[in-house]
């Protein structure tokens, strides 16, 4: 990365009720990290910008990533069930499993007790008690040629869902292009795609570009106050109460030795859910300063 005399650091506000940042998760056991990663962020600006899943990530991949917890949050387990039950069948269900289409649309229908002929039911109106789970495995079916599931869940699935409630982060992307960082805090307040933070349940509140800085990531972090909804604000501005350090994690150029490197640099996106790399960071307390920048922002 360049030096400080010509890096610039765009600032992004992350918070909301619910935040979730997956680093190992599988579908039985979706974790969450305690703190942003450099590719759901690297991730929410592509959204922002309209990228194409398989576009090449370029420049936004190369940024410097850096975190503050302001507000670390507080872990949150979700008891999440998936499928069982009775449930309406769906055009999509028809189209995915030929199985379920066969049940609901082969055997003769029901006569009613006046002898008219059986009343035909809506699309989508027929039920299949105990069946319904989520499609998986989908793969062309080598008969038909038709997508199918190639393993139906006939019961319900218990899942566990990790999120951080009521946190709240300032993430740093350092880049000496200060004209790319400002077409991406730009498409983060104007974005071409629905922005969440980690997952879809989790949508953002508030401002998320709050400010284009020169600097390095930790220079910048030591100079603009903890975020409005961090922990202790109220604390820190007055001047009788203790100062409050976050912890801060920036990323490292190059390996660090007796450090244990993070799988979460993207190489690129898509739906297979794309390629990571390793990178490395070191964690900082960091000392806001007594001139530190205050905020001007939508909470």
């Amino acid at each position: 990365m360049s030096d400080a005399d010509d890096s610039h650091v765009l600032l992004v506000r992350l918070a909301g009720p619910v935040q979730s940042w997956g680093i190992n998760g599988r579908f039985t056991r979706r974790d969450t990290h305690s703190r942003p990663t450099k590719s759901g962020v690297i991730g929410l600006c592509a959204a922002a910008l309209g990228l194409p899943r398989e576009e090449p990530l370029g420049e936004l991949a190369d940024m410097r990533f850096g975190v503050r917890a302001d507000r670390p949050g507080t872990p949150l387990r979700d008891y999440h069930t998936v499928g069982g039950g009775t449930y309406p069948l769906r055009p999509r269900d028809l189209i995915t499993d030929h199985q379920r289409a066969a049940k609901a649309t082969t055997g003769p229908l029901p006569i009613p007790p006046s002898g008219d002929a059986p009343e035909v039911t809506p699309f989508g109106g027929a039920e299949l008690e105990a069946w319904y789970g989520s499609p998986k495995y989908v793969a062309a079916d080598p008969t038909s040629g038709a997508l199918v599931s190639g393993e139906v869940r006939r019961h319900s699935l218990i899942t566990e869902r990790w999120y951080l409630a009521d946190a709240a982060f300032l993430v740093g992307l350092e880049h000496h292009d200060r004209a790319l960082l400002e077409r991406v805090a730009h498409a983060l307040e104007h974005p071409k795609r629905l922005l969440w933070l980690g997952r879809k349940a989790c949508p953002p509140s508030g401002d998320l570009a709050v400010g284009i800085a020169p600097g390095v990531l930790k220079k910048v972090f030591e100079t603009h106050a903890l975020l409005p909804d961090g922990v202790g604000h109220e604390t820190e501005s007055s001047t009788a109460g203790p100062r409050i350090r976050p912890w801060a994690w920036i990323e490292s150029p190059r390996p660090l030795p007796g450090v244990g490197p993070l799988s979460d640099q993207p190489v690129h996106f898509g739906e297979d859910g794309g390629t990571h790399g390793l990178r490395w960071e070191t964690r900082h307390r960091i000392t806001i300063t007594a001139q530190a920048r205050g905020w001007d922002i939508i909470l």
